[in-house]
């Protein structure tokens, strides 16, 4: 009896002290190391309050996506379903401390669609690139480098990877059949305000637009010569012992040949279908990668320099980075939570937290968005 006791234990004071020592990757298809929430710095009573609360305020859109997709994105004129989409599960999310799990909830191998979280896996495929030599510098005008007609005319010719990655481009043009003053248009005015209006100078308004993120993903799909899925997969999801069961999706039609072959080029979003369709916990690896700088289990796999460049303050937009948004004191502000975070966000609740200080990952899958900032208000003030 008295070895059983002690082999009970023993795992669970090994776990405790490693924590306190050094951050833990988790292996490909091995159980999360899991951790006592008081050990991690939690007060257990409000970290499940926190828990309850994210599942209680599931987000409020249909479990149907492609229905939540056609209401959410209604007011676009010529709104439609280009690619493939998914039924959704429930609420879901995992909180890390070191990288050990602290507490989860919902199914957490599901699969299901990410939207804009795809934004800040698009900012890595450029990180990649830079990285690599790919792109000399982030300031480098894109028509240097696609000089197919994309980037033509005085205004699309200024366009730098820079503007492309913090959305201030004002890229005008027409990518997949879709226009670009057709994707979140202005509240105020009609079609043809919208068609007919001023550009702004490159890198002086952000403008969240999908139309214009997807012309990155096709720019980067021309200089890294190959489908962007795979150098995501070979760059860093097999590296972070990612799953089998995630996949980046493009528009039905959006096909474009290199070196005479056909190849998708993806999106950067999922309002008219397609994105990165991903489990809880690939998520939370991918946020874990970035909790250590980009560094993982000893190997370097994007340079702590990008991930500073992704984080850091646009001159536009204070809350956003390169696809990354920021928890700054600006329009998009999360009161009485730390200024550090960064975070990856989609439709219908989906959210890759990350806070290198407090070294925690937190991820939430289909939490009311408007409830976020009430959900982590309640997971911080159960740290001591």
């Amino acid at each position: 009896m008295r070895t059983e006791v002690l082999l009970l234990v023993l795992p669970i004071f090994w776990i405790s002290s490693m924590a306190g020592q050094k951050n833990y990757f988790p292996e490909r298809n091995g159980k999360w190391e899991q951790i006592a929430v008081t050990t991690a710095g939690f007060s257990q009573e409000e970290l499940e309050q926190a828990v309850q609360f994210a599942i209680e305020n599931e987000y409020s859109g249909s479990r149907d996506l492609r229905r939540a997709i056609l209401k959410g994105f209604e007011r676009e004129p010529y709104h439609e379903i280009l690619g493939p989409t998914k039924k959704r599960g429930g609420p879901a999310g995992m909180i890390l401390k070191k990288g050990y799990l602290v507490t989860h909830w919902g199914d957490l191998e599901r699969v299901d669609m990410t939207f804009s979280v795809t934004k800040s896996f698009l900012s890595t495929v450029a990180g990649l690139a830079t990285d690599k030599g790919l792109i000399a510098d982030v300031n480098d005008k894109v028509a240097d480098y696609v000089w197919e007609g994309t980037f033509d005319g005085e205004h699309n010719s200024k366009i730098t990877w820079e503007h492309l990655l913090q959305q201030n481009s004002d890229w005008s043009g027409e990518l997949w059949g879709i226009k670009d003053w057709a994707d979140r248009p202005p509240k105020d005015g009609g079609v043809d305000d919208w068609k007919y209006r001023k550009l702004n100078t490159p890198g002086t308004v952000m403008e969240y637009n999908d139309v214009r993120v997807n012309v990155l993903a096709y720019a980067l799909t021309q200089v890294w010569r190959q489908p962007l899925p795979r150098v995501v997969k070979e760059g860093v999801m097999d590296k972070i012992g990612a799953s089998t069961t995630w996949r980046w999706y493009g528009y039905d039609h959006a096909w474009t040949t290199i070196d005479g072959m056909q190849m998708k080029s993806v999106t950067g979003g999922g309002h008219s279908g397609a994105g990165i369709f991903i489990s809880t916990e690939d998520l939370a690896r991918f946020g874990l990668l970035f909790l250590n700088k980009g560094h993982w289990n000893g190997e370097n796999l994007i340079s702590e320099t990008w991930i500073k460049k992704a984080t850091n303050p646009s001159q536009p937009n204070t809350n956003y980075g390169y696809m990354w948004w920021l928890n700054r004191n600006g329009e998009r502000h999360w009161e009485g939570l730390p200024e550090h975070l960064f975070y990856a966000a989609g439709f219908g609740g989906n959210f890759v937290i990350v806070d290198q200080e407090k070294e925690l990952v937190i991820v939430t899958r289909w939490l009311e968005p408007s409830k976020v900032d009430d959900f982590l208000r309640i997971v911080y003030s159960a740290l001591r």
